[in-house]
C-alpha cells in the first residue's frame, strides 16, 4: 500500500505542520467569451456544457496562469460551452461546485481532485446522473473516472533524480547526502513522482555512492510548510548536499533556506513545472533543473476528450493506467515530460515562456549569459 510511504524516513523530523488556510470566496469570475467563463467557486452560471474544476491557486502557478487560459481557448475554438472554476484548496467547495454544475445540467466534468475522497465523491455523483468524468493531471484513487489525462509521472521523478545526480557529479561531490521534499500526501501524483525518483536514488543508496538523508511529504504542496520542514532538515542534517524537491515551489522554499545560510548555488535543488521562478532559479545557478510538462498539450488533450464526450462521439483511447487501490484500468491519455537545465533552457523560451517575462531586470544578465535575448 502507498500509505506506507507516508512514514518519515528521517527519524526525529516533525510530522505535523500547519497547512495555510485558503480563502475560498471573494473574487469575481471574469468572462472570457460567450462560451467559456473563467470563474471561481460558487459562480456556476451556465446550464449546459463542460465544467472544469481546478484544485487551488497555491500548489502551482499553472492552475492560475496556464491551464485556465489553454482550456478556455480550446473550448472557445470548438464552440462547446464550458465553465472553468477553481476550488481554492477547499474540498467541500470542490464538491459543491461539481454538485451545482450537475444540478444545472452540465454534460461532462473535468476535475483535478484535492484528495481521493473528494474526487471519488464527485465522480460517484456524476456517474449516478450518467455524466462522464475526466481525471485531469491527477488520478483519483478508487474513483473509477472514465478517462485520465496526464503526463508519465514516474518518468517525471526519474528525470528529477537523474538531473540531481548529474549536477552532484558536476560538482564532484562524493557520497552526497540527499534530502527529499515530496509533494502532498493527498495527491497521488506525489507518490508517482516519488516512485520514479526513488527507483533511481535507491540504486545509489544501495551501493553507498549516495547517502539517504531526510525524507518528508509537504502538506498541500505549500511553500510555507516546505520552508519550515526544510529548516528542520538542515538543522538536523547540516551536511545535506542535494535536494530532490518535487516541484519548483518546494524547490524555491529550499533555496530560500539555503540562501539564508549562504549555501545557495552550492547545493543542487530540483523542481518541476518549469515555472518562471523555477527557470529564473536555474539561470542564477540556484536550481539544478526542472521538469517541463507542456501544459498546453495537456489542456488540449483534455479539452479534445471532453468535447468528444459532450458531442457523444466514440473515443479511441487505447492506453490504460492501473489504479493501485481499486485495480481498475482507466483509459489514459499519456504525455511525455522533458528535463530542463541551464544548457537547454532556451528550448522552451518563446515556446512556453516568453523572454520578456523570464528576463526581468534582475535576471537580464543571467539570461544573456544563457544566450537568451
Amino acid at each position: 500500500m502507498r500509505k506506507s510511504l507516508m512514514a518519515l524516513v528521517a527519524a526525529g523530523l516533525l510530522t505535523s505542520v500547519t497547512v495555510t488556510a485558503c480563502d475560498s470566496g471573494g473574487t469575481e469570475g471574469a468572462t472570457g467569451s460567450d462560451n467559456a467563463t473563467l470563474g471561481t467557486s460558487g459562480k456556476v452560471t451556465g446550464t449546459d456544457g463542460v465544467a472544469v474544476i481546478l484544485p487551488d491557486t497555491t500548489s502551482s502557478t499553472r492552475w492560475v496562469n496556464d491551464d485556465p487560459k489553454y482550456l478556455q481557448a480550446a473550448f472557445d475554438a470548438s464552440g462547446v460551452p464550458a465553465q472553468i472554476f477553481n476550488a481554492e484548496g477547499d474540498e467541500e467547495e470542490f464538491k459543491r461546485i461539481a454538485r451545482t454544475a450537475l444540478d444545472r445540467g452540465f454534460k461532462v466534468l473535468v476535475i483535478v481532485n484535492l484528495s481521493a475522497a473528494s474526487g471519488k465523491a464527485v465522480i460517484a455523483d456524476a456517474h449516478a446522473r450518467g455524466v462522464p468524468v475526466i481525471d485531469y493531471d491527477r488520478l483519483t484513487l478508487n474513483g473509477a473516472a472514465d478517462y485520465y489525462v496526464s503526463f508519465d509521472n514516474e518518468e517525471v521523478g526519474r528525470l528529477q533524480a537523474e538531473g540531481l545526480m548529474n549536477c552532484l557529479k558536476q560538482k564532484n561531490v562524493d557520497s552526497p547526502v540527499i534530502a527529499e521534499l515530496n509533494g502532498s500526501q493527498s495527491d497521488n501524483n506525489a507518490y508517482l513522482f516519488k516512485d520514479g525518483y526513488d527507483k533511481v536514488l535507491n540504486s545509489y543508496y544501495d551501493n553507498a555512492s549516495a547517502i539517504k538523508g531526510p525524507d518528508q511529504f509537504v502538506p498541500g504542496w505549500d511553500e510555507d510548510n516546505a520552508r519550515e520542514i526544510f529548516e528542520l532538515m538542515i538543522k538536523q542534517y547540516p551536511n545535506v548536499d542535494g535536494v530532490l524537491a518535487a516541484n519548483d515551489g518546494l524547490g524555491n522554499a529550499a533555496i530560500e533556506v539555503l540562501k539564508s545560510k549562504g549555501r545557495n548555488g552550492k547545493v543542487p535543488v530540483t523542481g518541476q513545472d518549469a515555472t518562471v521562478k523555477g527557470l529564473q532559479n536555474i539561470l542564477t545557478g540556484d536550481q539544478c533543473m526542472t521538469v517541463y510538462k507542456d501544459t498546453k498539450a495537456e489542456a488540449d488533450a483534455a479539452a479534445k476528450l471532453a468535447i468528444g464526450l459532450y458531442k457523444k462521439e466514440k473515443q479511441n483511447v487505447t492506453a490504460k493506467i492501473k489504479d493501485p487501490d481499486s485495480g481498475l484500468y482507466i483509459p489514459f491519455v499519456k504525455l511525455e515530460p522533458k528535463a530542463i537545465n541551464r544548457a537547454n533552457i532556451k528550448s522552451i523560451v518563446d515556446v512556453y515562456v516568453d523572454a520578456a517575462t523570464l528576463c526581468t531586470a534582475a535576471y537580464r544578465k543571467a539570461c544573456q549569459n544563457a544566450g537568451i535575448r
